[in-house]
């Protein structure tokens, strides 16, 4: 028996069963919950445009649902993993196993199976529906939950760089010659960077070369007044095609698709730490799936009626829950470059497993 990793068929199907029970039923619990705070807070937005009622807020919950799901599914599978591994020990169900022979690893086999498979099926659908969903609720949210254009290549909060200048949308609609900003705003800077005049428009399109803006008003710093101006041309050095490299959202996009923009972005000489670690994110960020029946592991051993079945419960969930800050802070600090985009996808996630394994070993091996 020590020489097969997973235990026989009846165990296995019985661990996994358990563990898949639990994973989606605190999946479902946490899901259900925050949704419904999430619309206590969005509801009266969502409503205040006219002819918007359950309708949009139905649609509402089935953009922001898959959002949840990819977000909290880790934390889902740590749970579950406490959960089931708190109640083995309660029933003397690992102590049956470990009496029979089995190893802590063993033991863990089924659970570390059924998390790959969770892991899987987690970056399926981060690809197949989030980033759908990311791309039609951010559009959505641009126009204040009104309707949606009928144009193709809706974008949200976009933000661009002509030299020292700034020049800000809400949304962008179309492509290459026949994009259309809307609720514009242009920045003119000094040449020390402080801002000199701000320009708040309805909407911009492109004047060949520049950006006419419509319906304009100018605001001077100096002078600290507002006065409406006509249609000005602004941000000569944004052409379409730079426009449509920096209006690009990560999030909305597709693991093969980002591939895509990275290369576009390297070939212009433009900056890619943050794209790169997205990248390499949308593999390590599923996987850590795979990682919480290792750092909750330390739940499942030692005797239930010593006492300390709480303490290891509560390290267990310090350990995924460390995981999940570190790996934050990790790819916070690889979008802006403090660290290479490889290094911050997936240091967390080697540094886990190293301590998973070690805890294991030292304790129960």
């Amino acid at each position: 028996m020590q020489l097969d990793f997973f235990p026989s068929r009846s165990l296995t199907l019985y661990l996994a069963k358990m563990f898949v029970v639990r994973i989606l039923a605190v999946l479902v619990m946490l899901v259900l919950v925050l949704m419904a705070l999430d619309l206590l807070g969005s509801t009266g937005k969502i409503l205040e445009p006219e002819g918007n009622g359950q309708a949009e807020i139905i649609k509402y919950a089935s953009l922001r649902i898959p959002q949840l799901i990819a977000r909290f599914l880790p934390y889902s599978v740590l749970l579950a993993t406490l959960i089931t591994l708190v109640t083995l020990n309660q029933n003397s169900e690992v102590v049956a196993m470990k009496a029979a022979g089995l190893s802590a690893h063993q033991v863990l086999a089924p659970l570390l199976l059924t998390a790959a498979v969770v892991a899987l099926i987690s970056f399926a659908f981060n690809e197949r529906v989030v980033t759908r969903a990311n791309s039609t609720l951010k559009a959505w949210e641009a126009v204040e939950y009104g309707p949606i254009p009928e144009q193709s290549g809706v974008r949200a909060n976009v933000y661009l760089t002509d030299g020292d200048n700034i020049l800000t949308a809400s949304s962008l609609i179309g492509s290459g010659e026949d994009i259309e900003l809307d609720n514009v705003t242009w920045y003119s800077r000094a040449p020390g960077g402080i801002i000199s005049e701000q320009i708040n428009a309805t909407g911009a399109t492109y004047a060949a070369p520049g950006w006419r803006l419509e319906n304009p008003k100018r605001f001077d710093v100096g002078s600290a007044t507002t006065e409406p101006i006509e249609d000005i041309v602004v941000g000569e050095g944004l052409t379409p095609e730079q426009i449509d490299l920096q209006s690009i959202d990560p999030d909305a996009q597709s693991f093969w698709e980002l591939s895509e923009t990275i290369d576009a972005y390297e070939a212009a000489g433009r900056r890619t730490s943050e794209m790169r670690a997205k990248w390499w994110h949308r593999l390590s960020g599923p996987l850590s799936a795979l990682l919480m029946p290792l750092l909750g592991s330390v739940a499942a051993f030692g005797l239930a009626r010593s006492g300390q079945l709480f303490v290891r419960a509560v390290i267990g969930m310090a350990l995924g829950f460390a995981y999940f800050v570190v790996d934050n802070a990790a790819l916070a600090m690889g979008s802006f470059g403090g660290y290479p985009p490889f290094l911050a996808a997936w240091a967390p996630f080697f540094l886990f497993l190293l301590v998973g394994e070690t805890v294991l070993i030292r304790t129960e091996e």
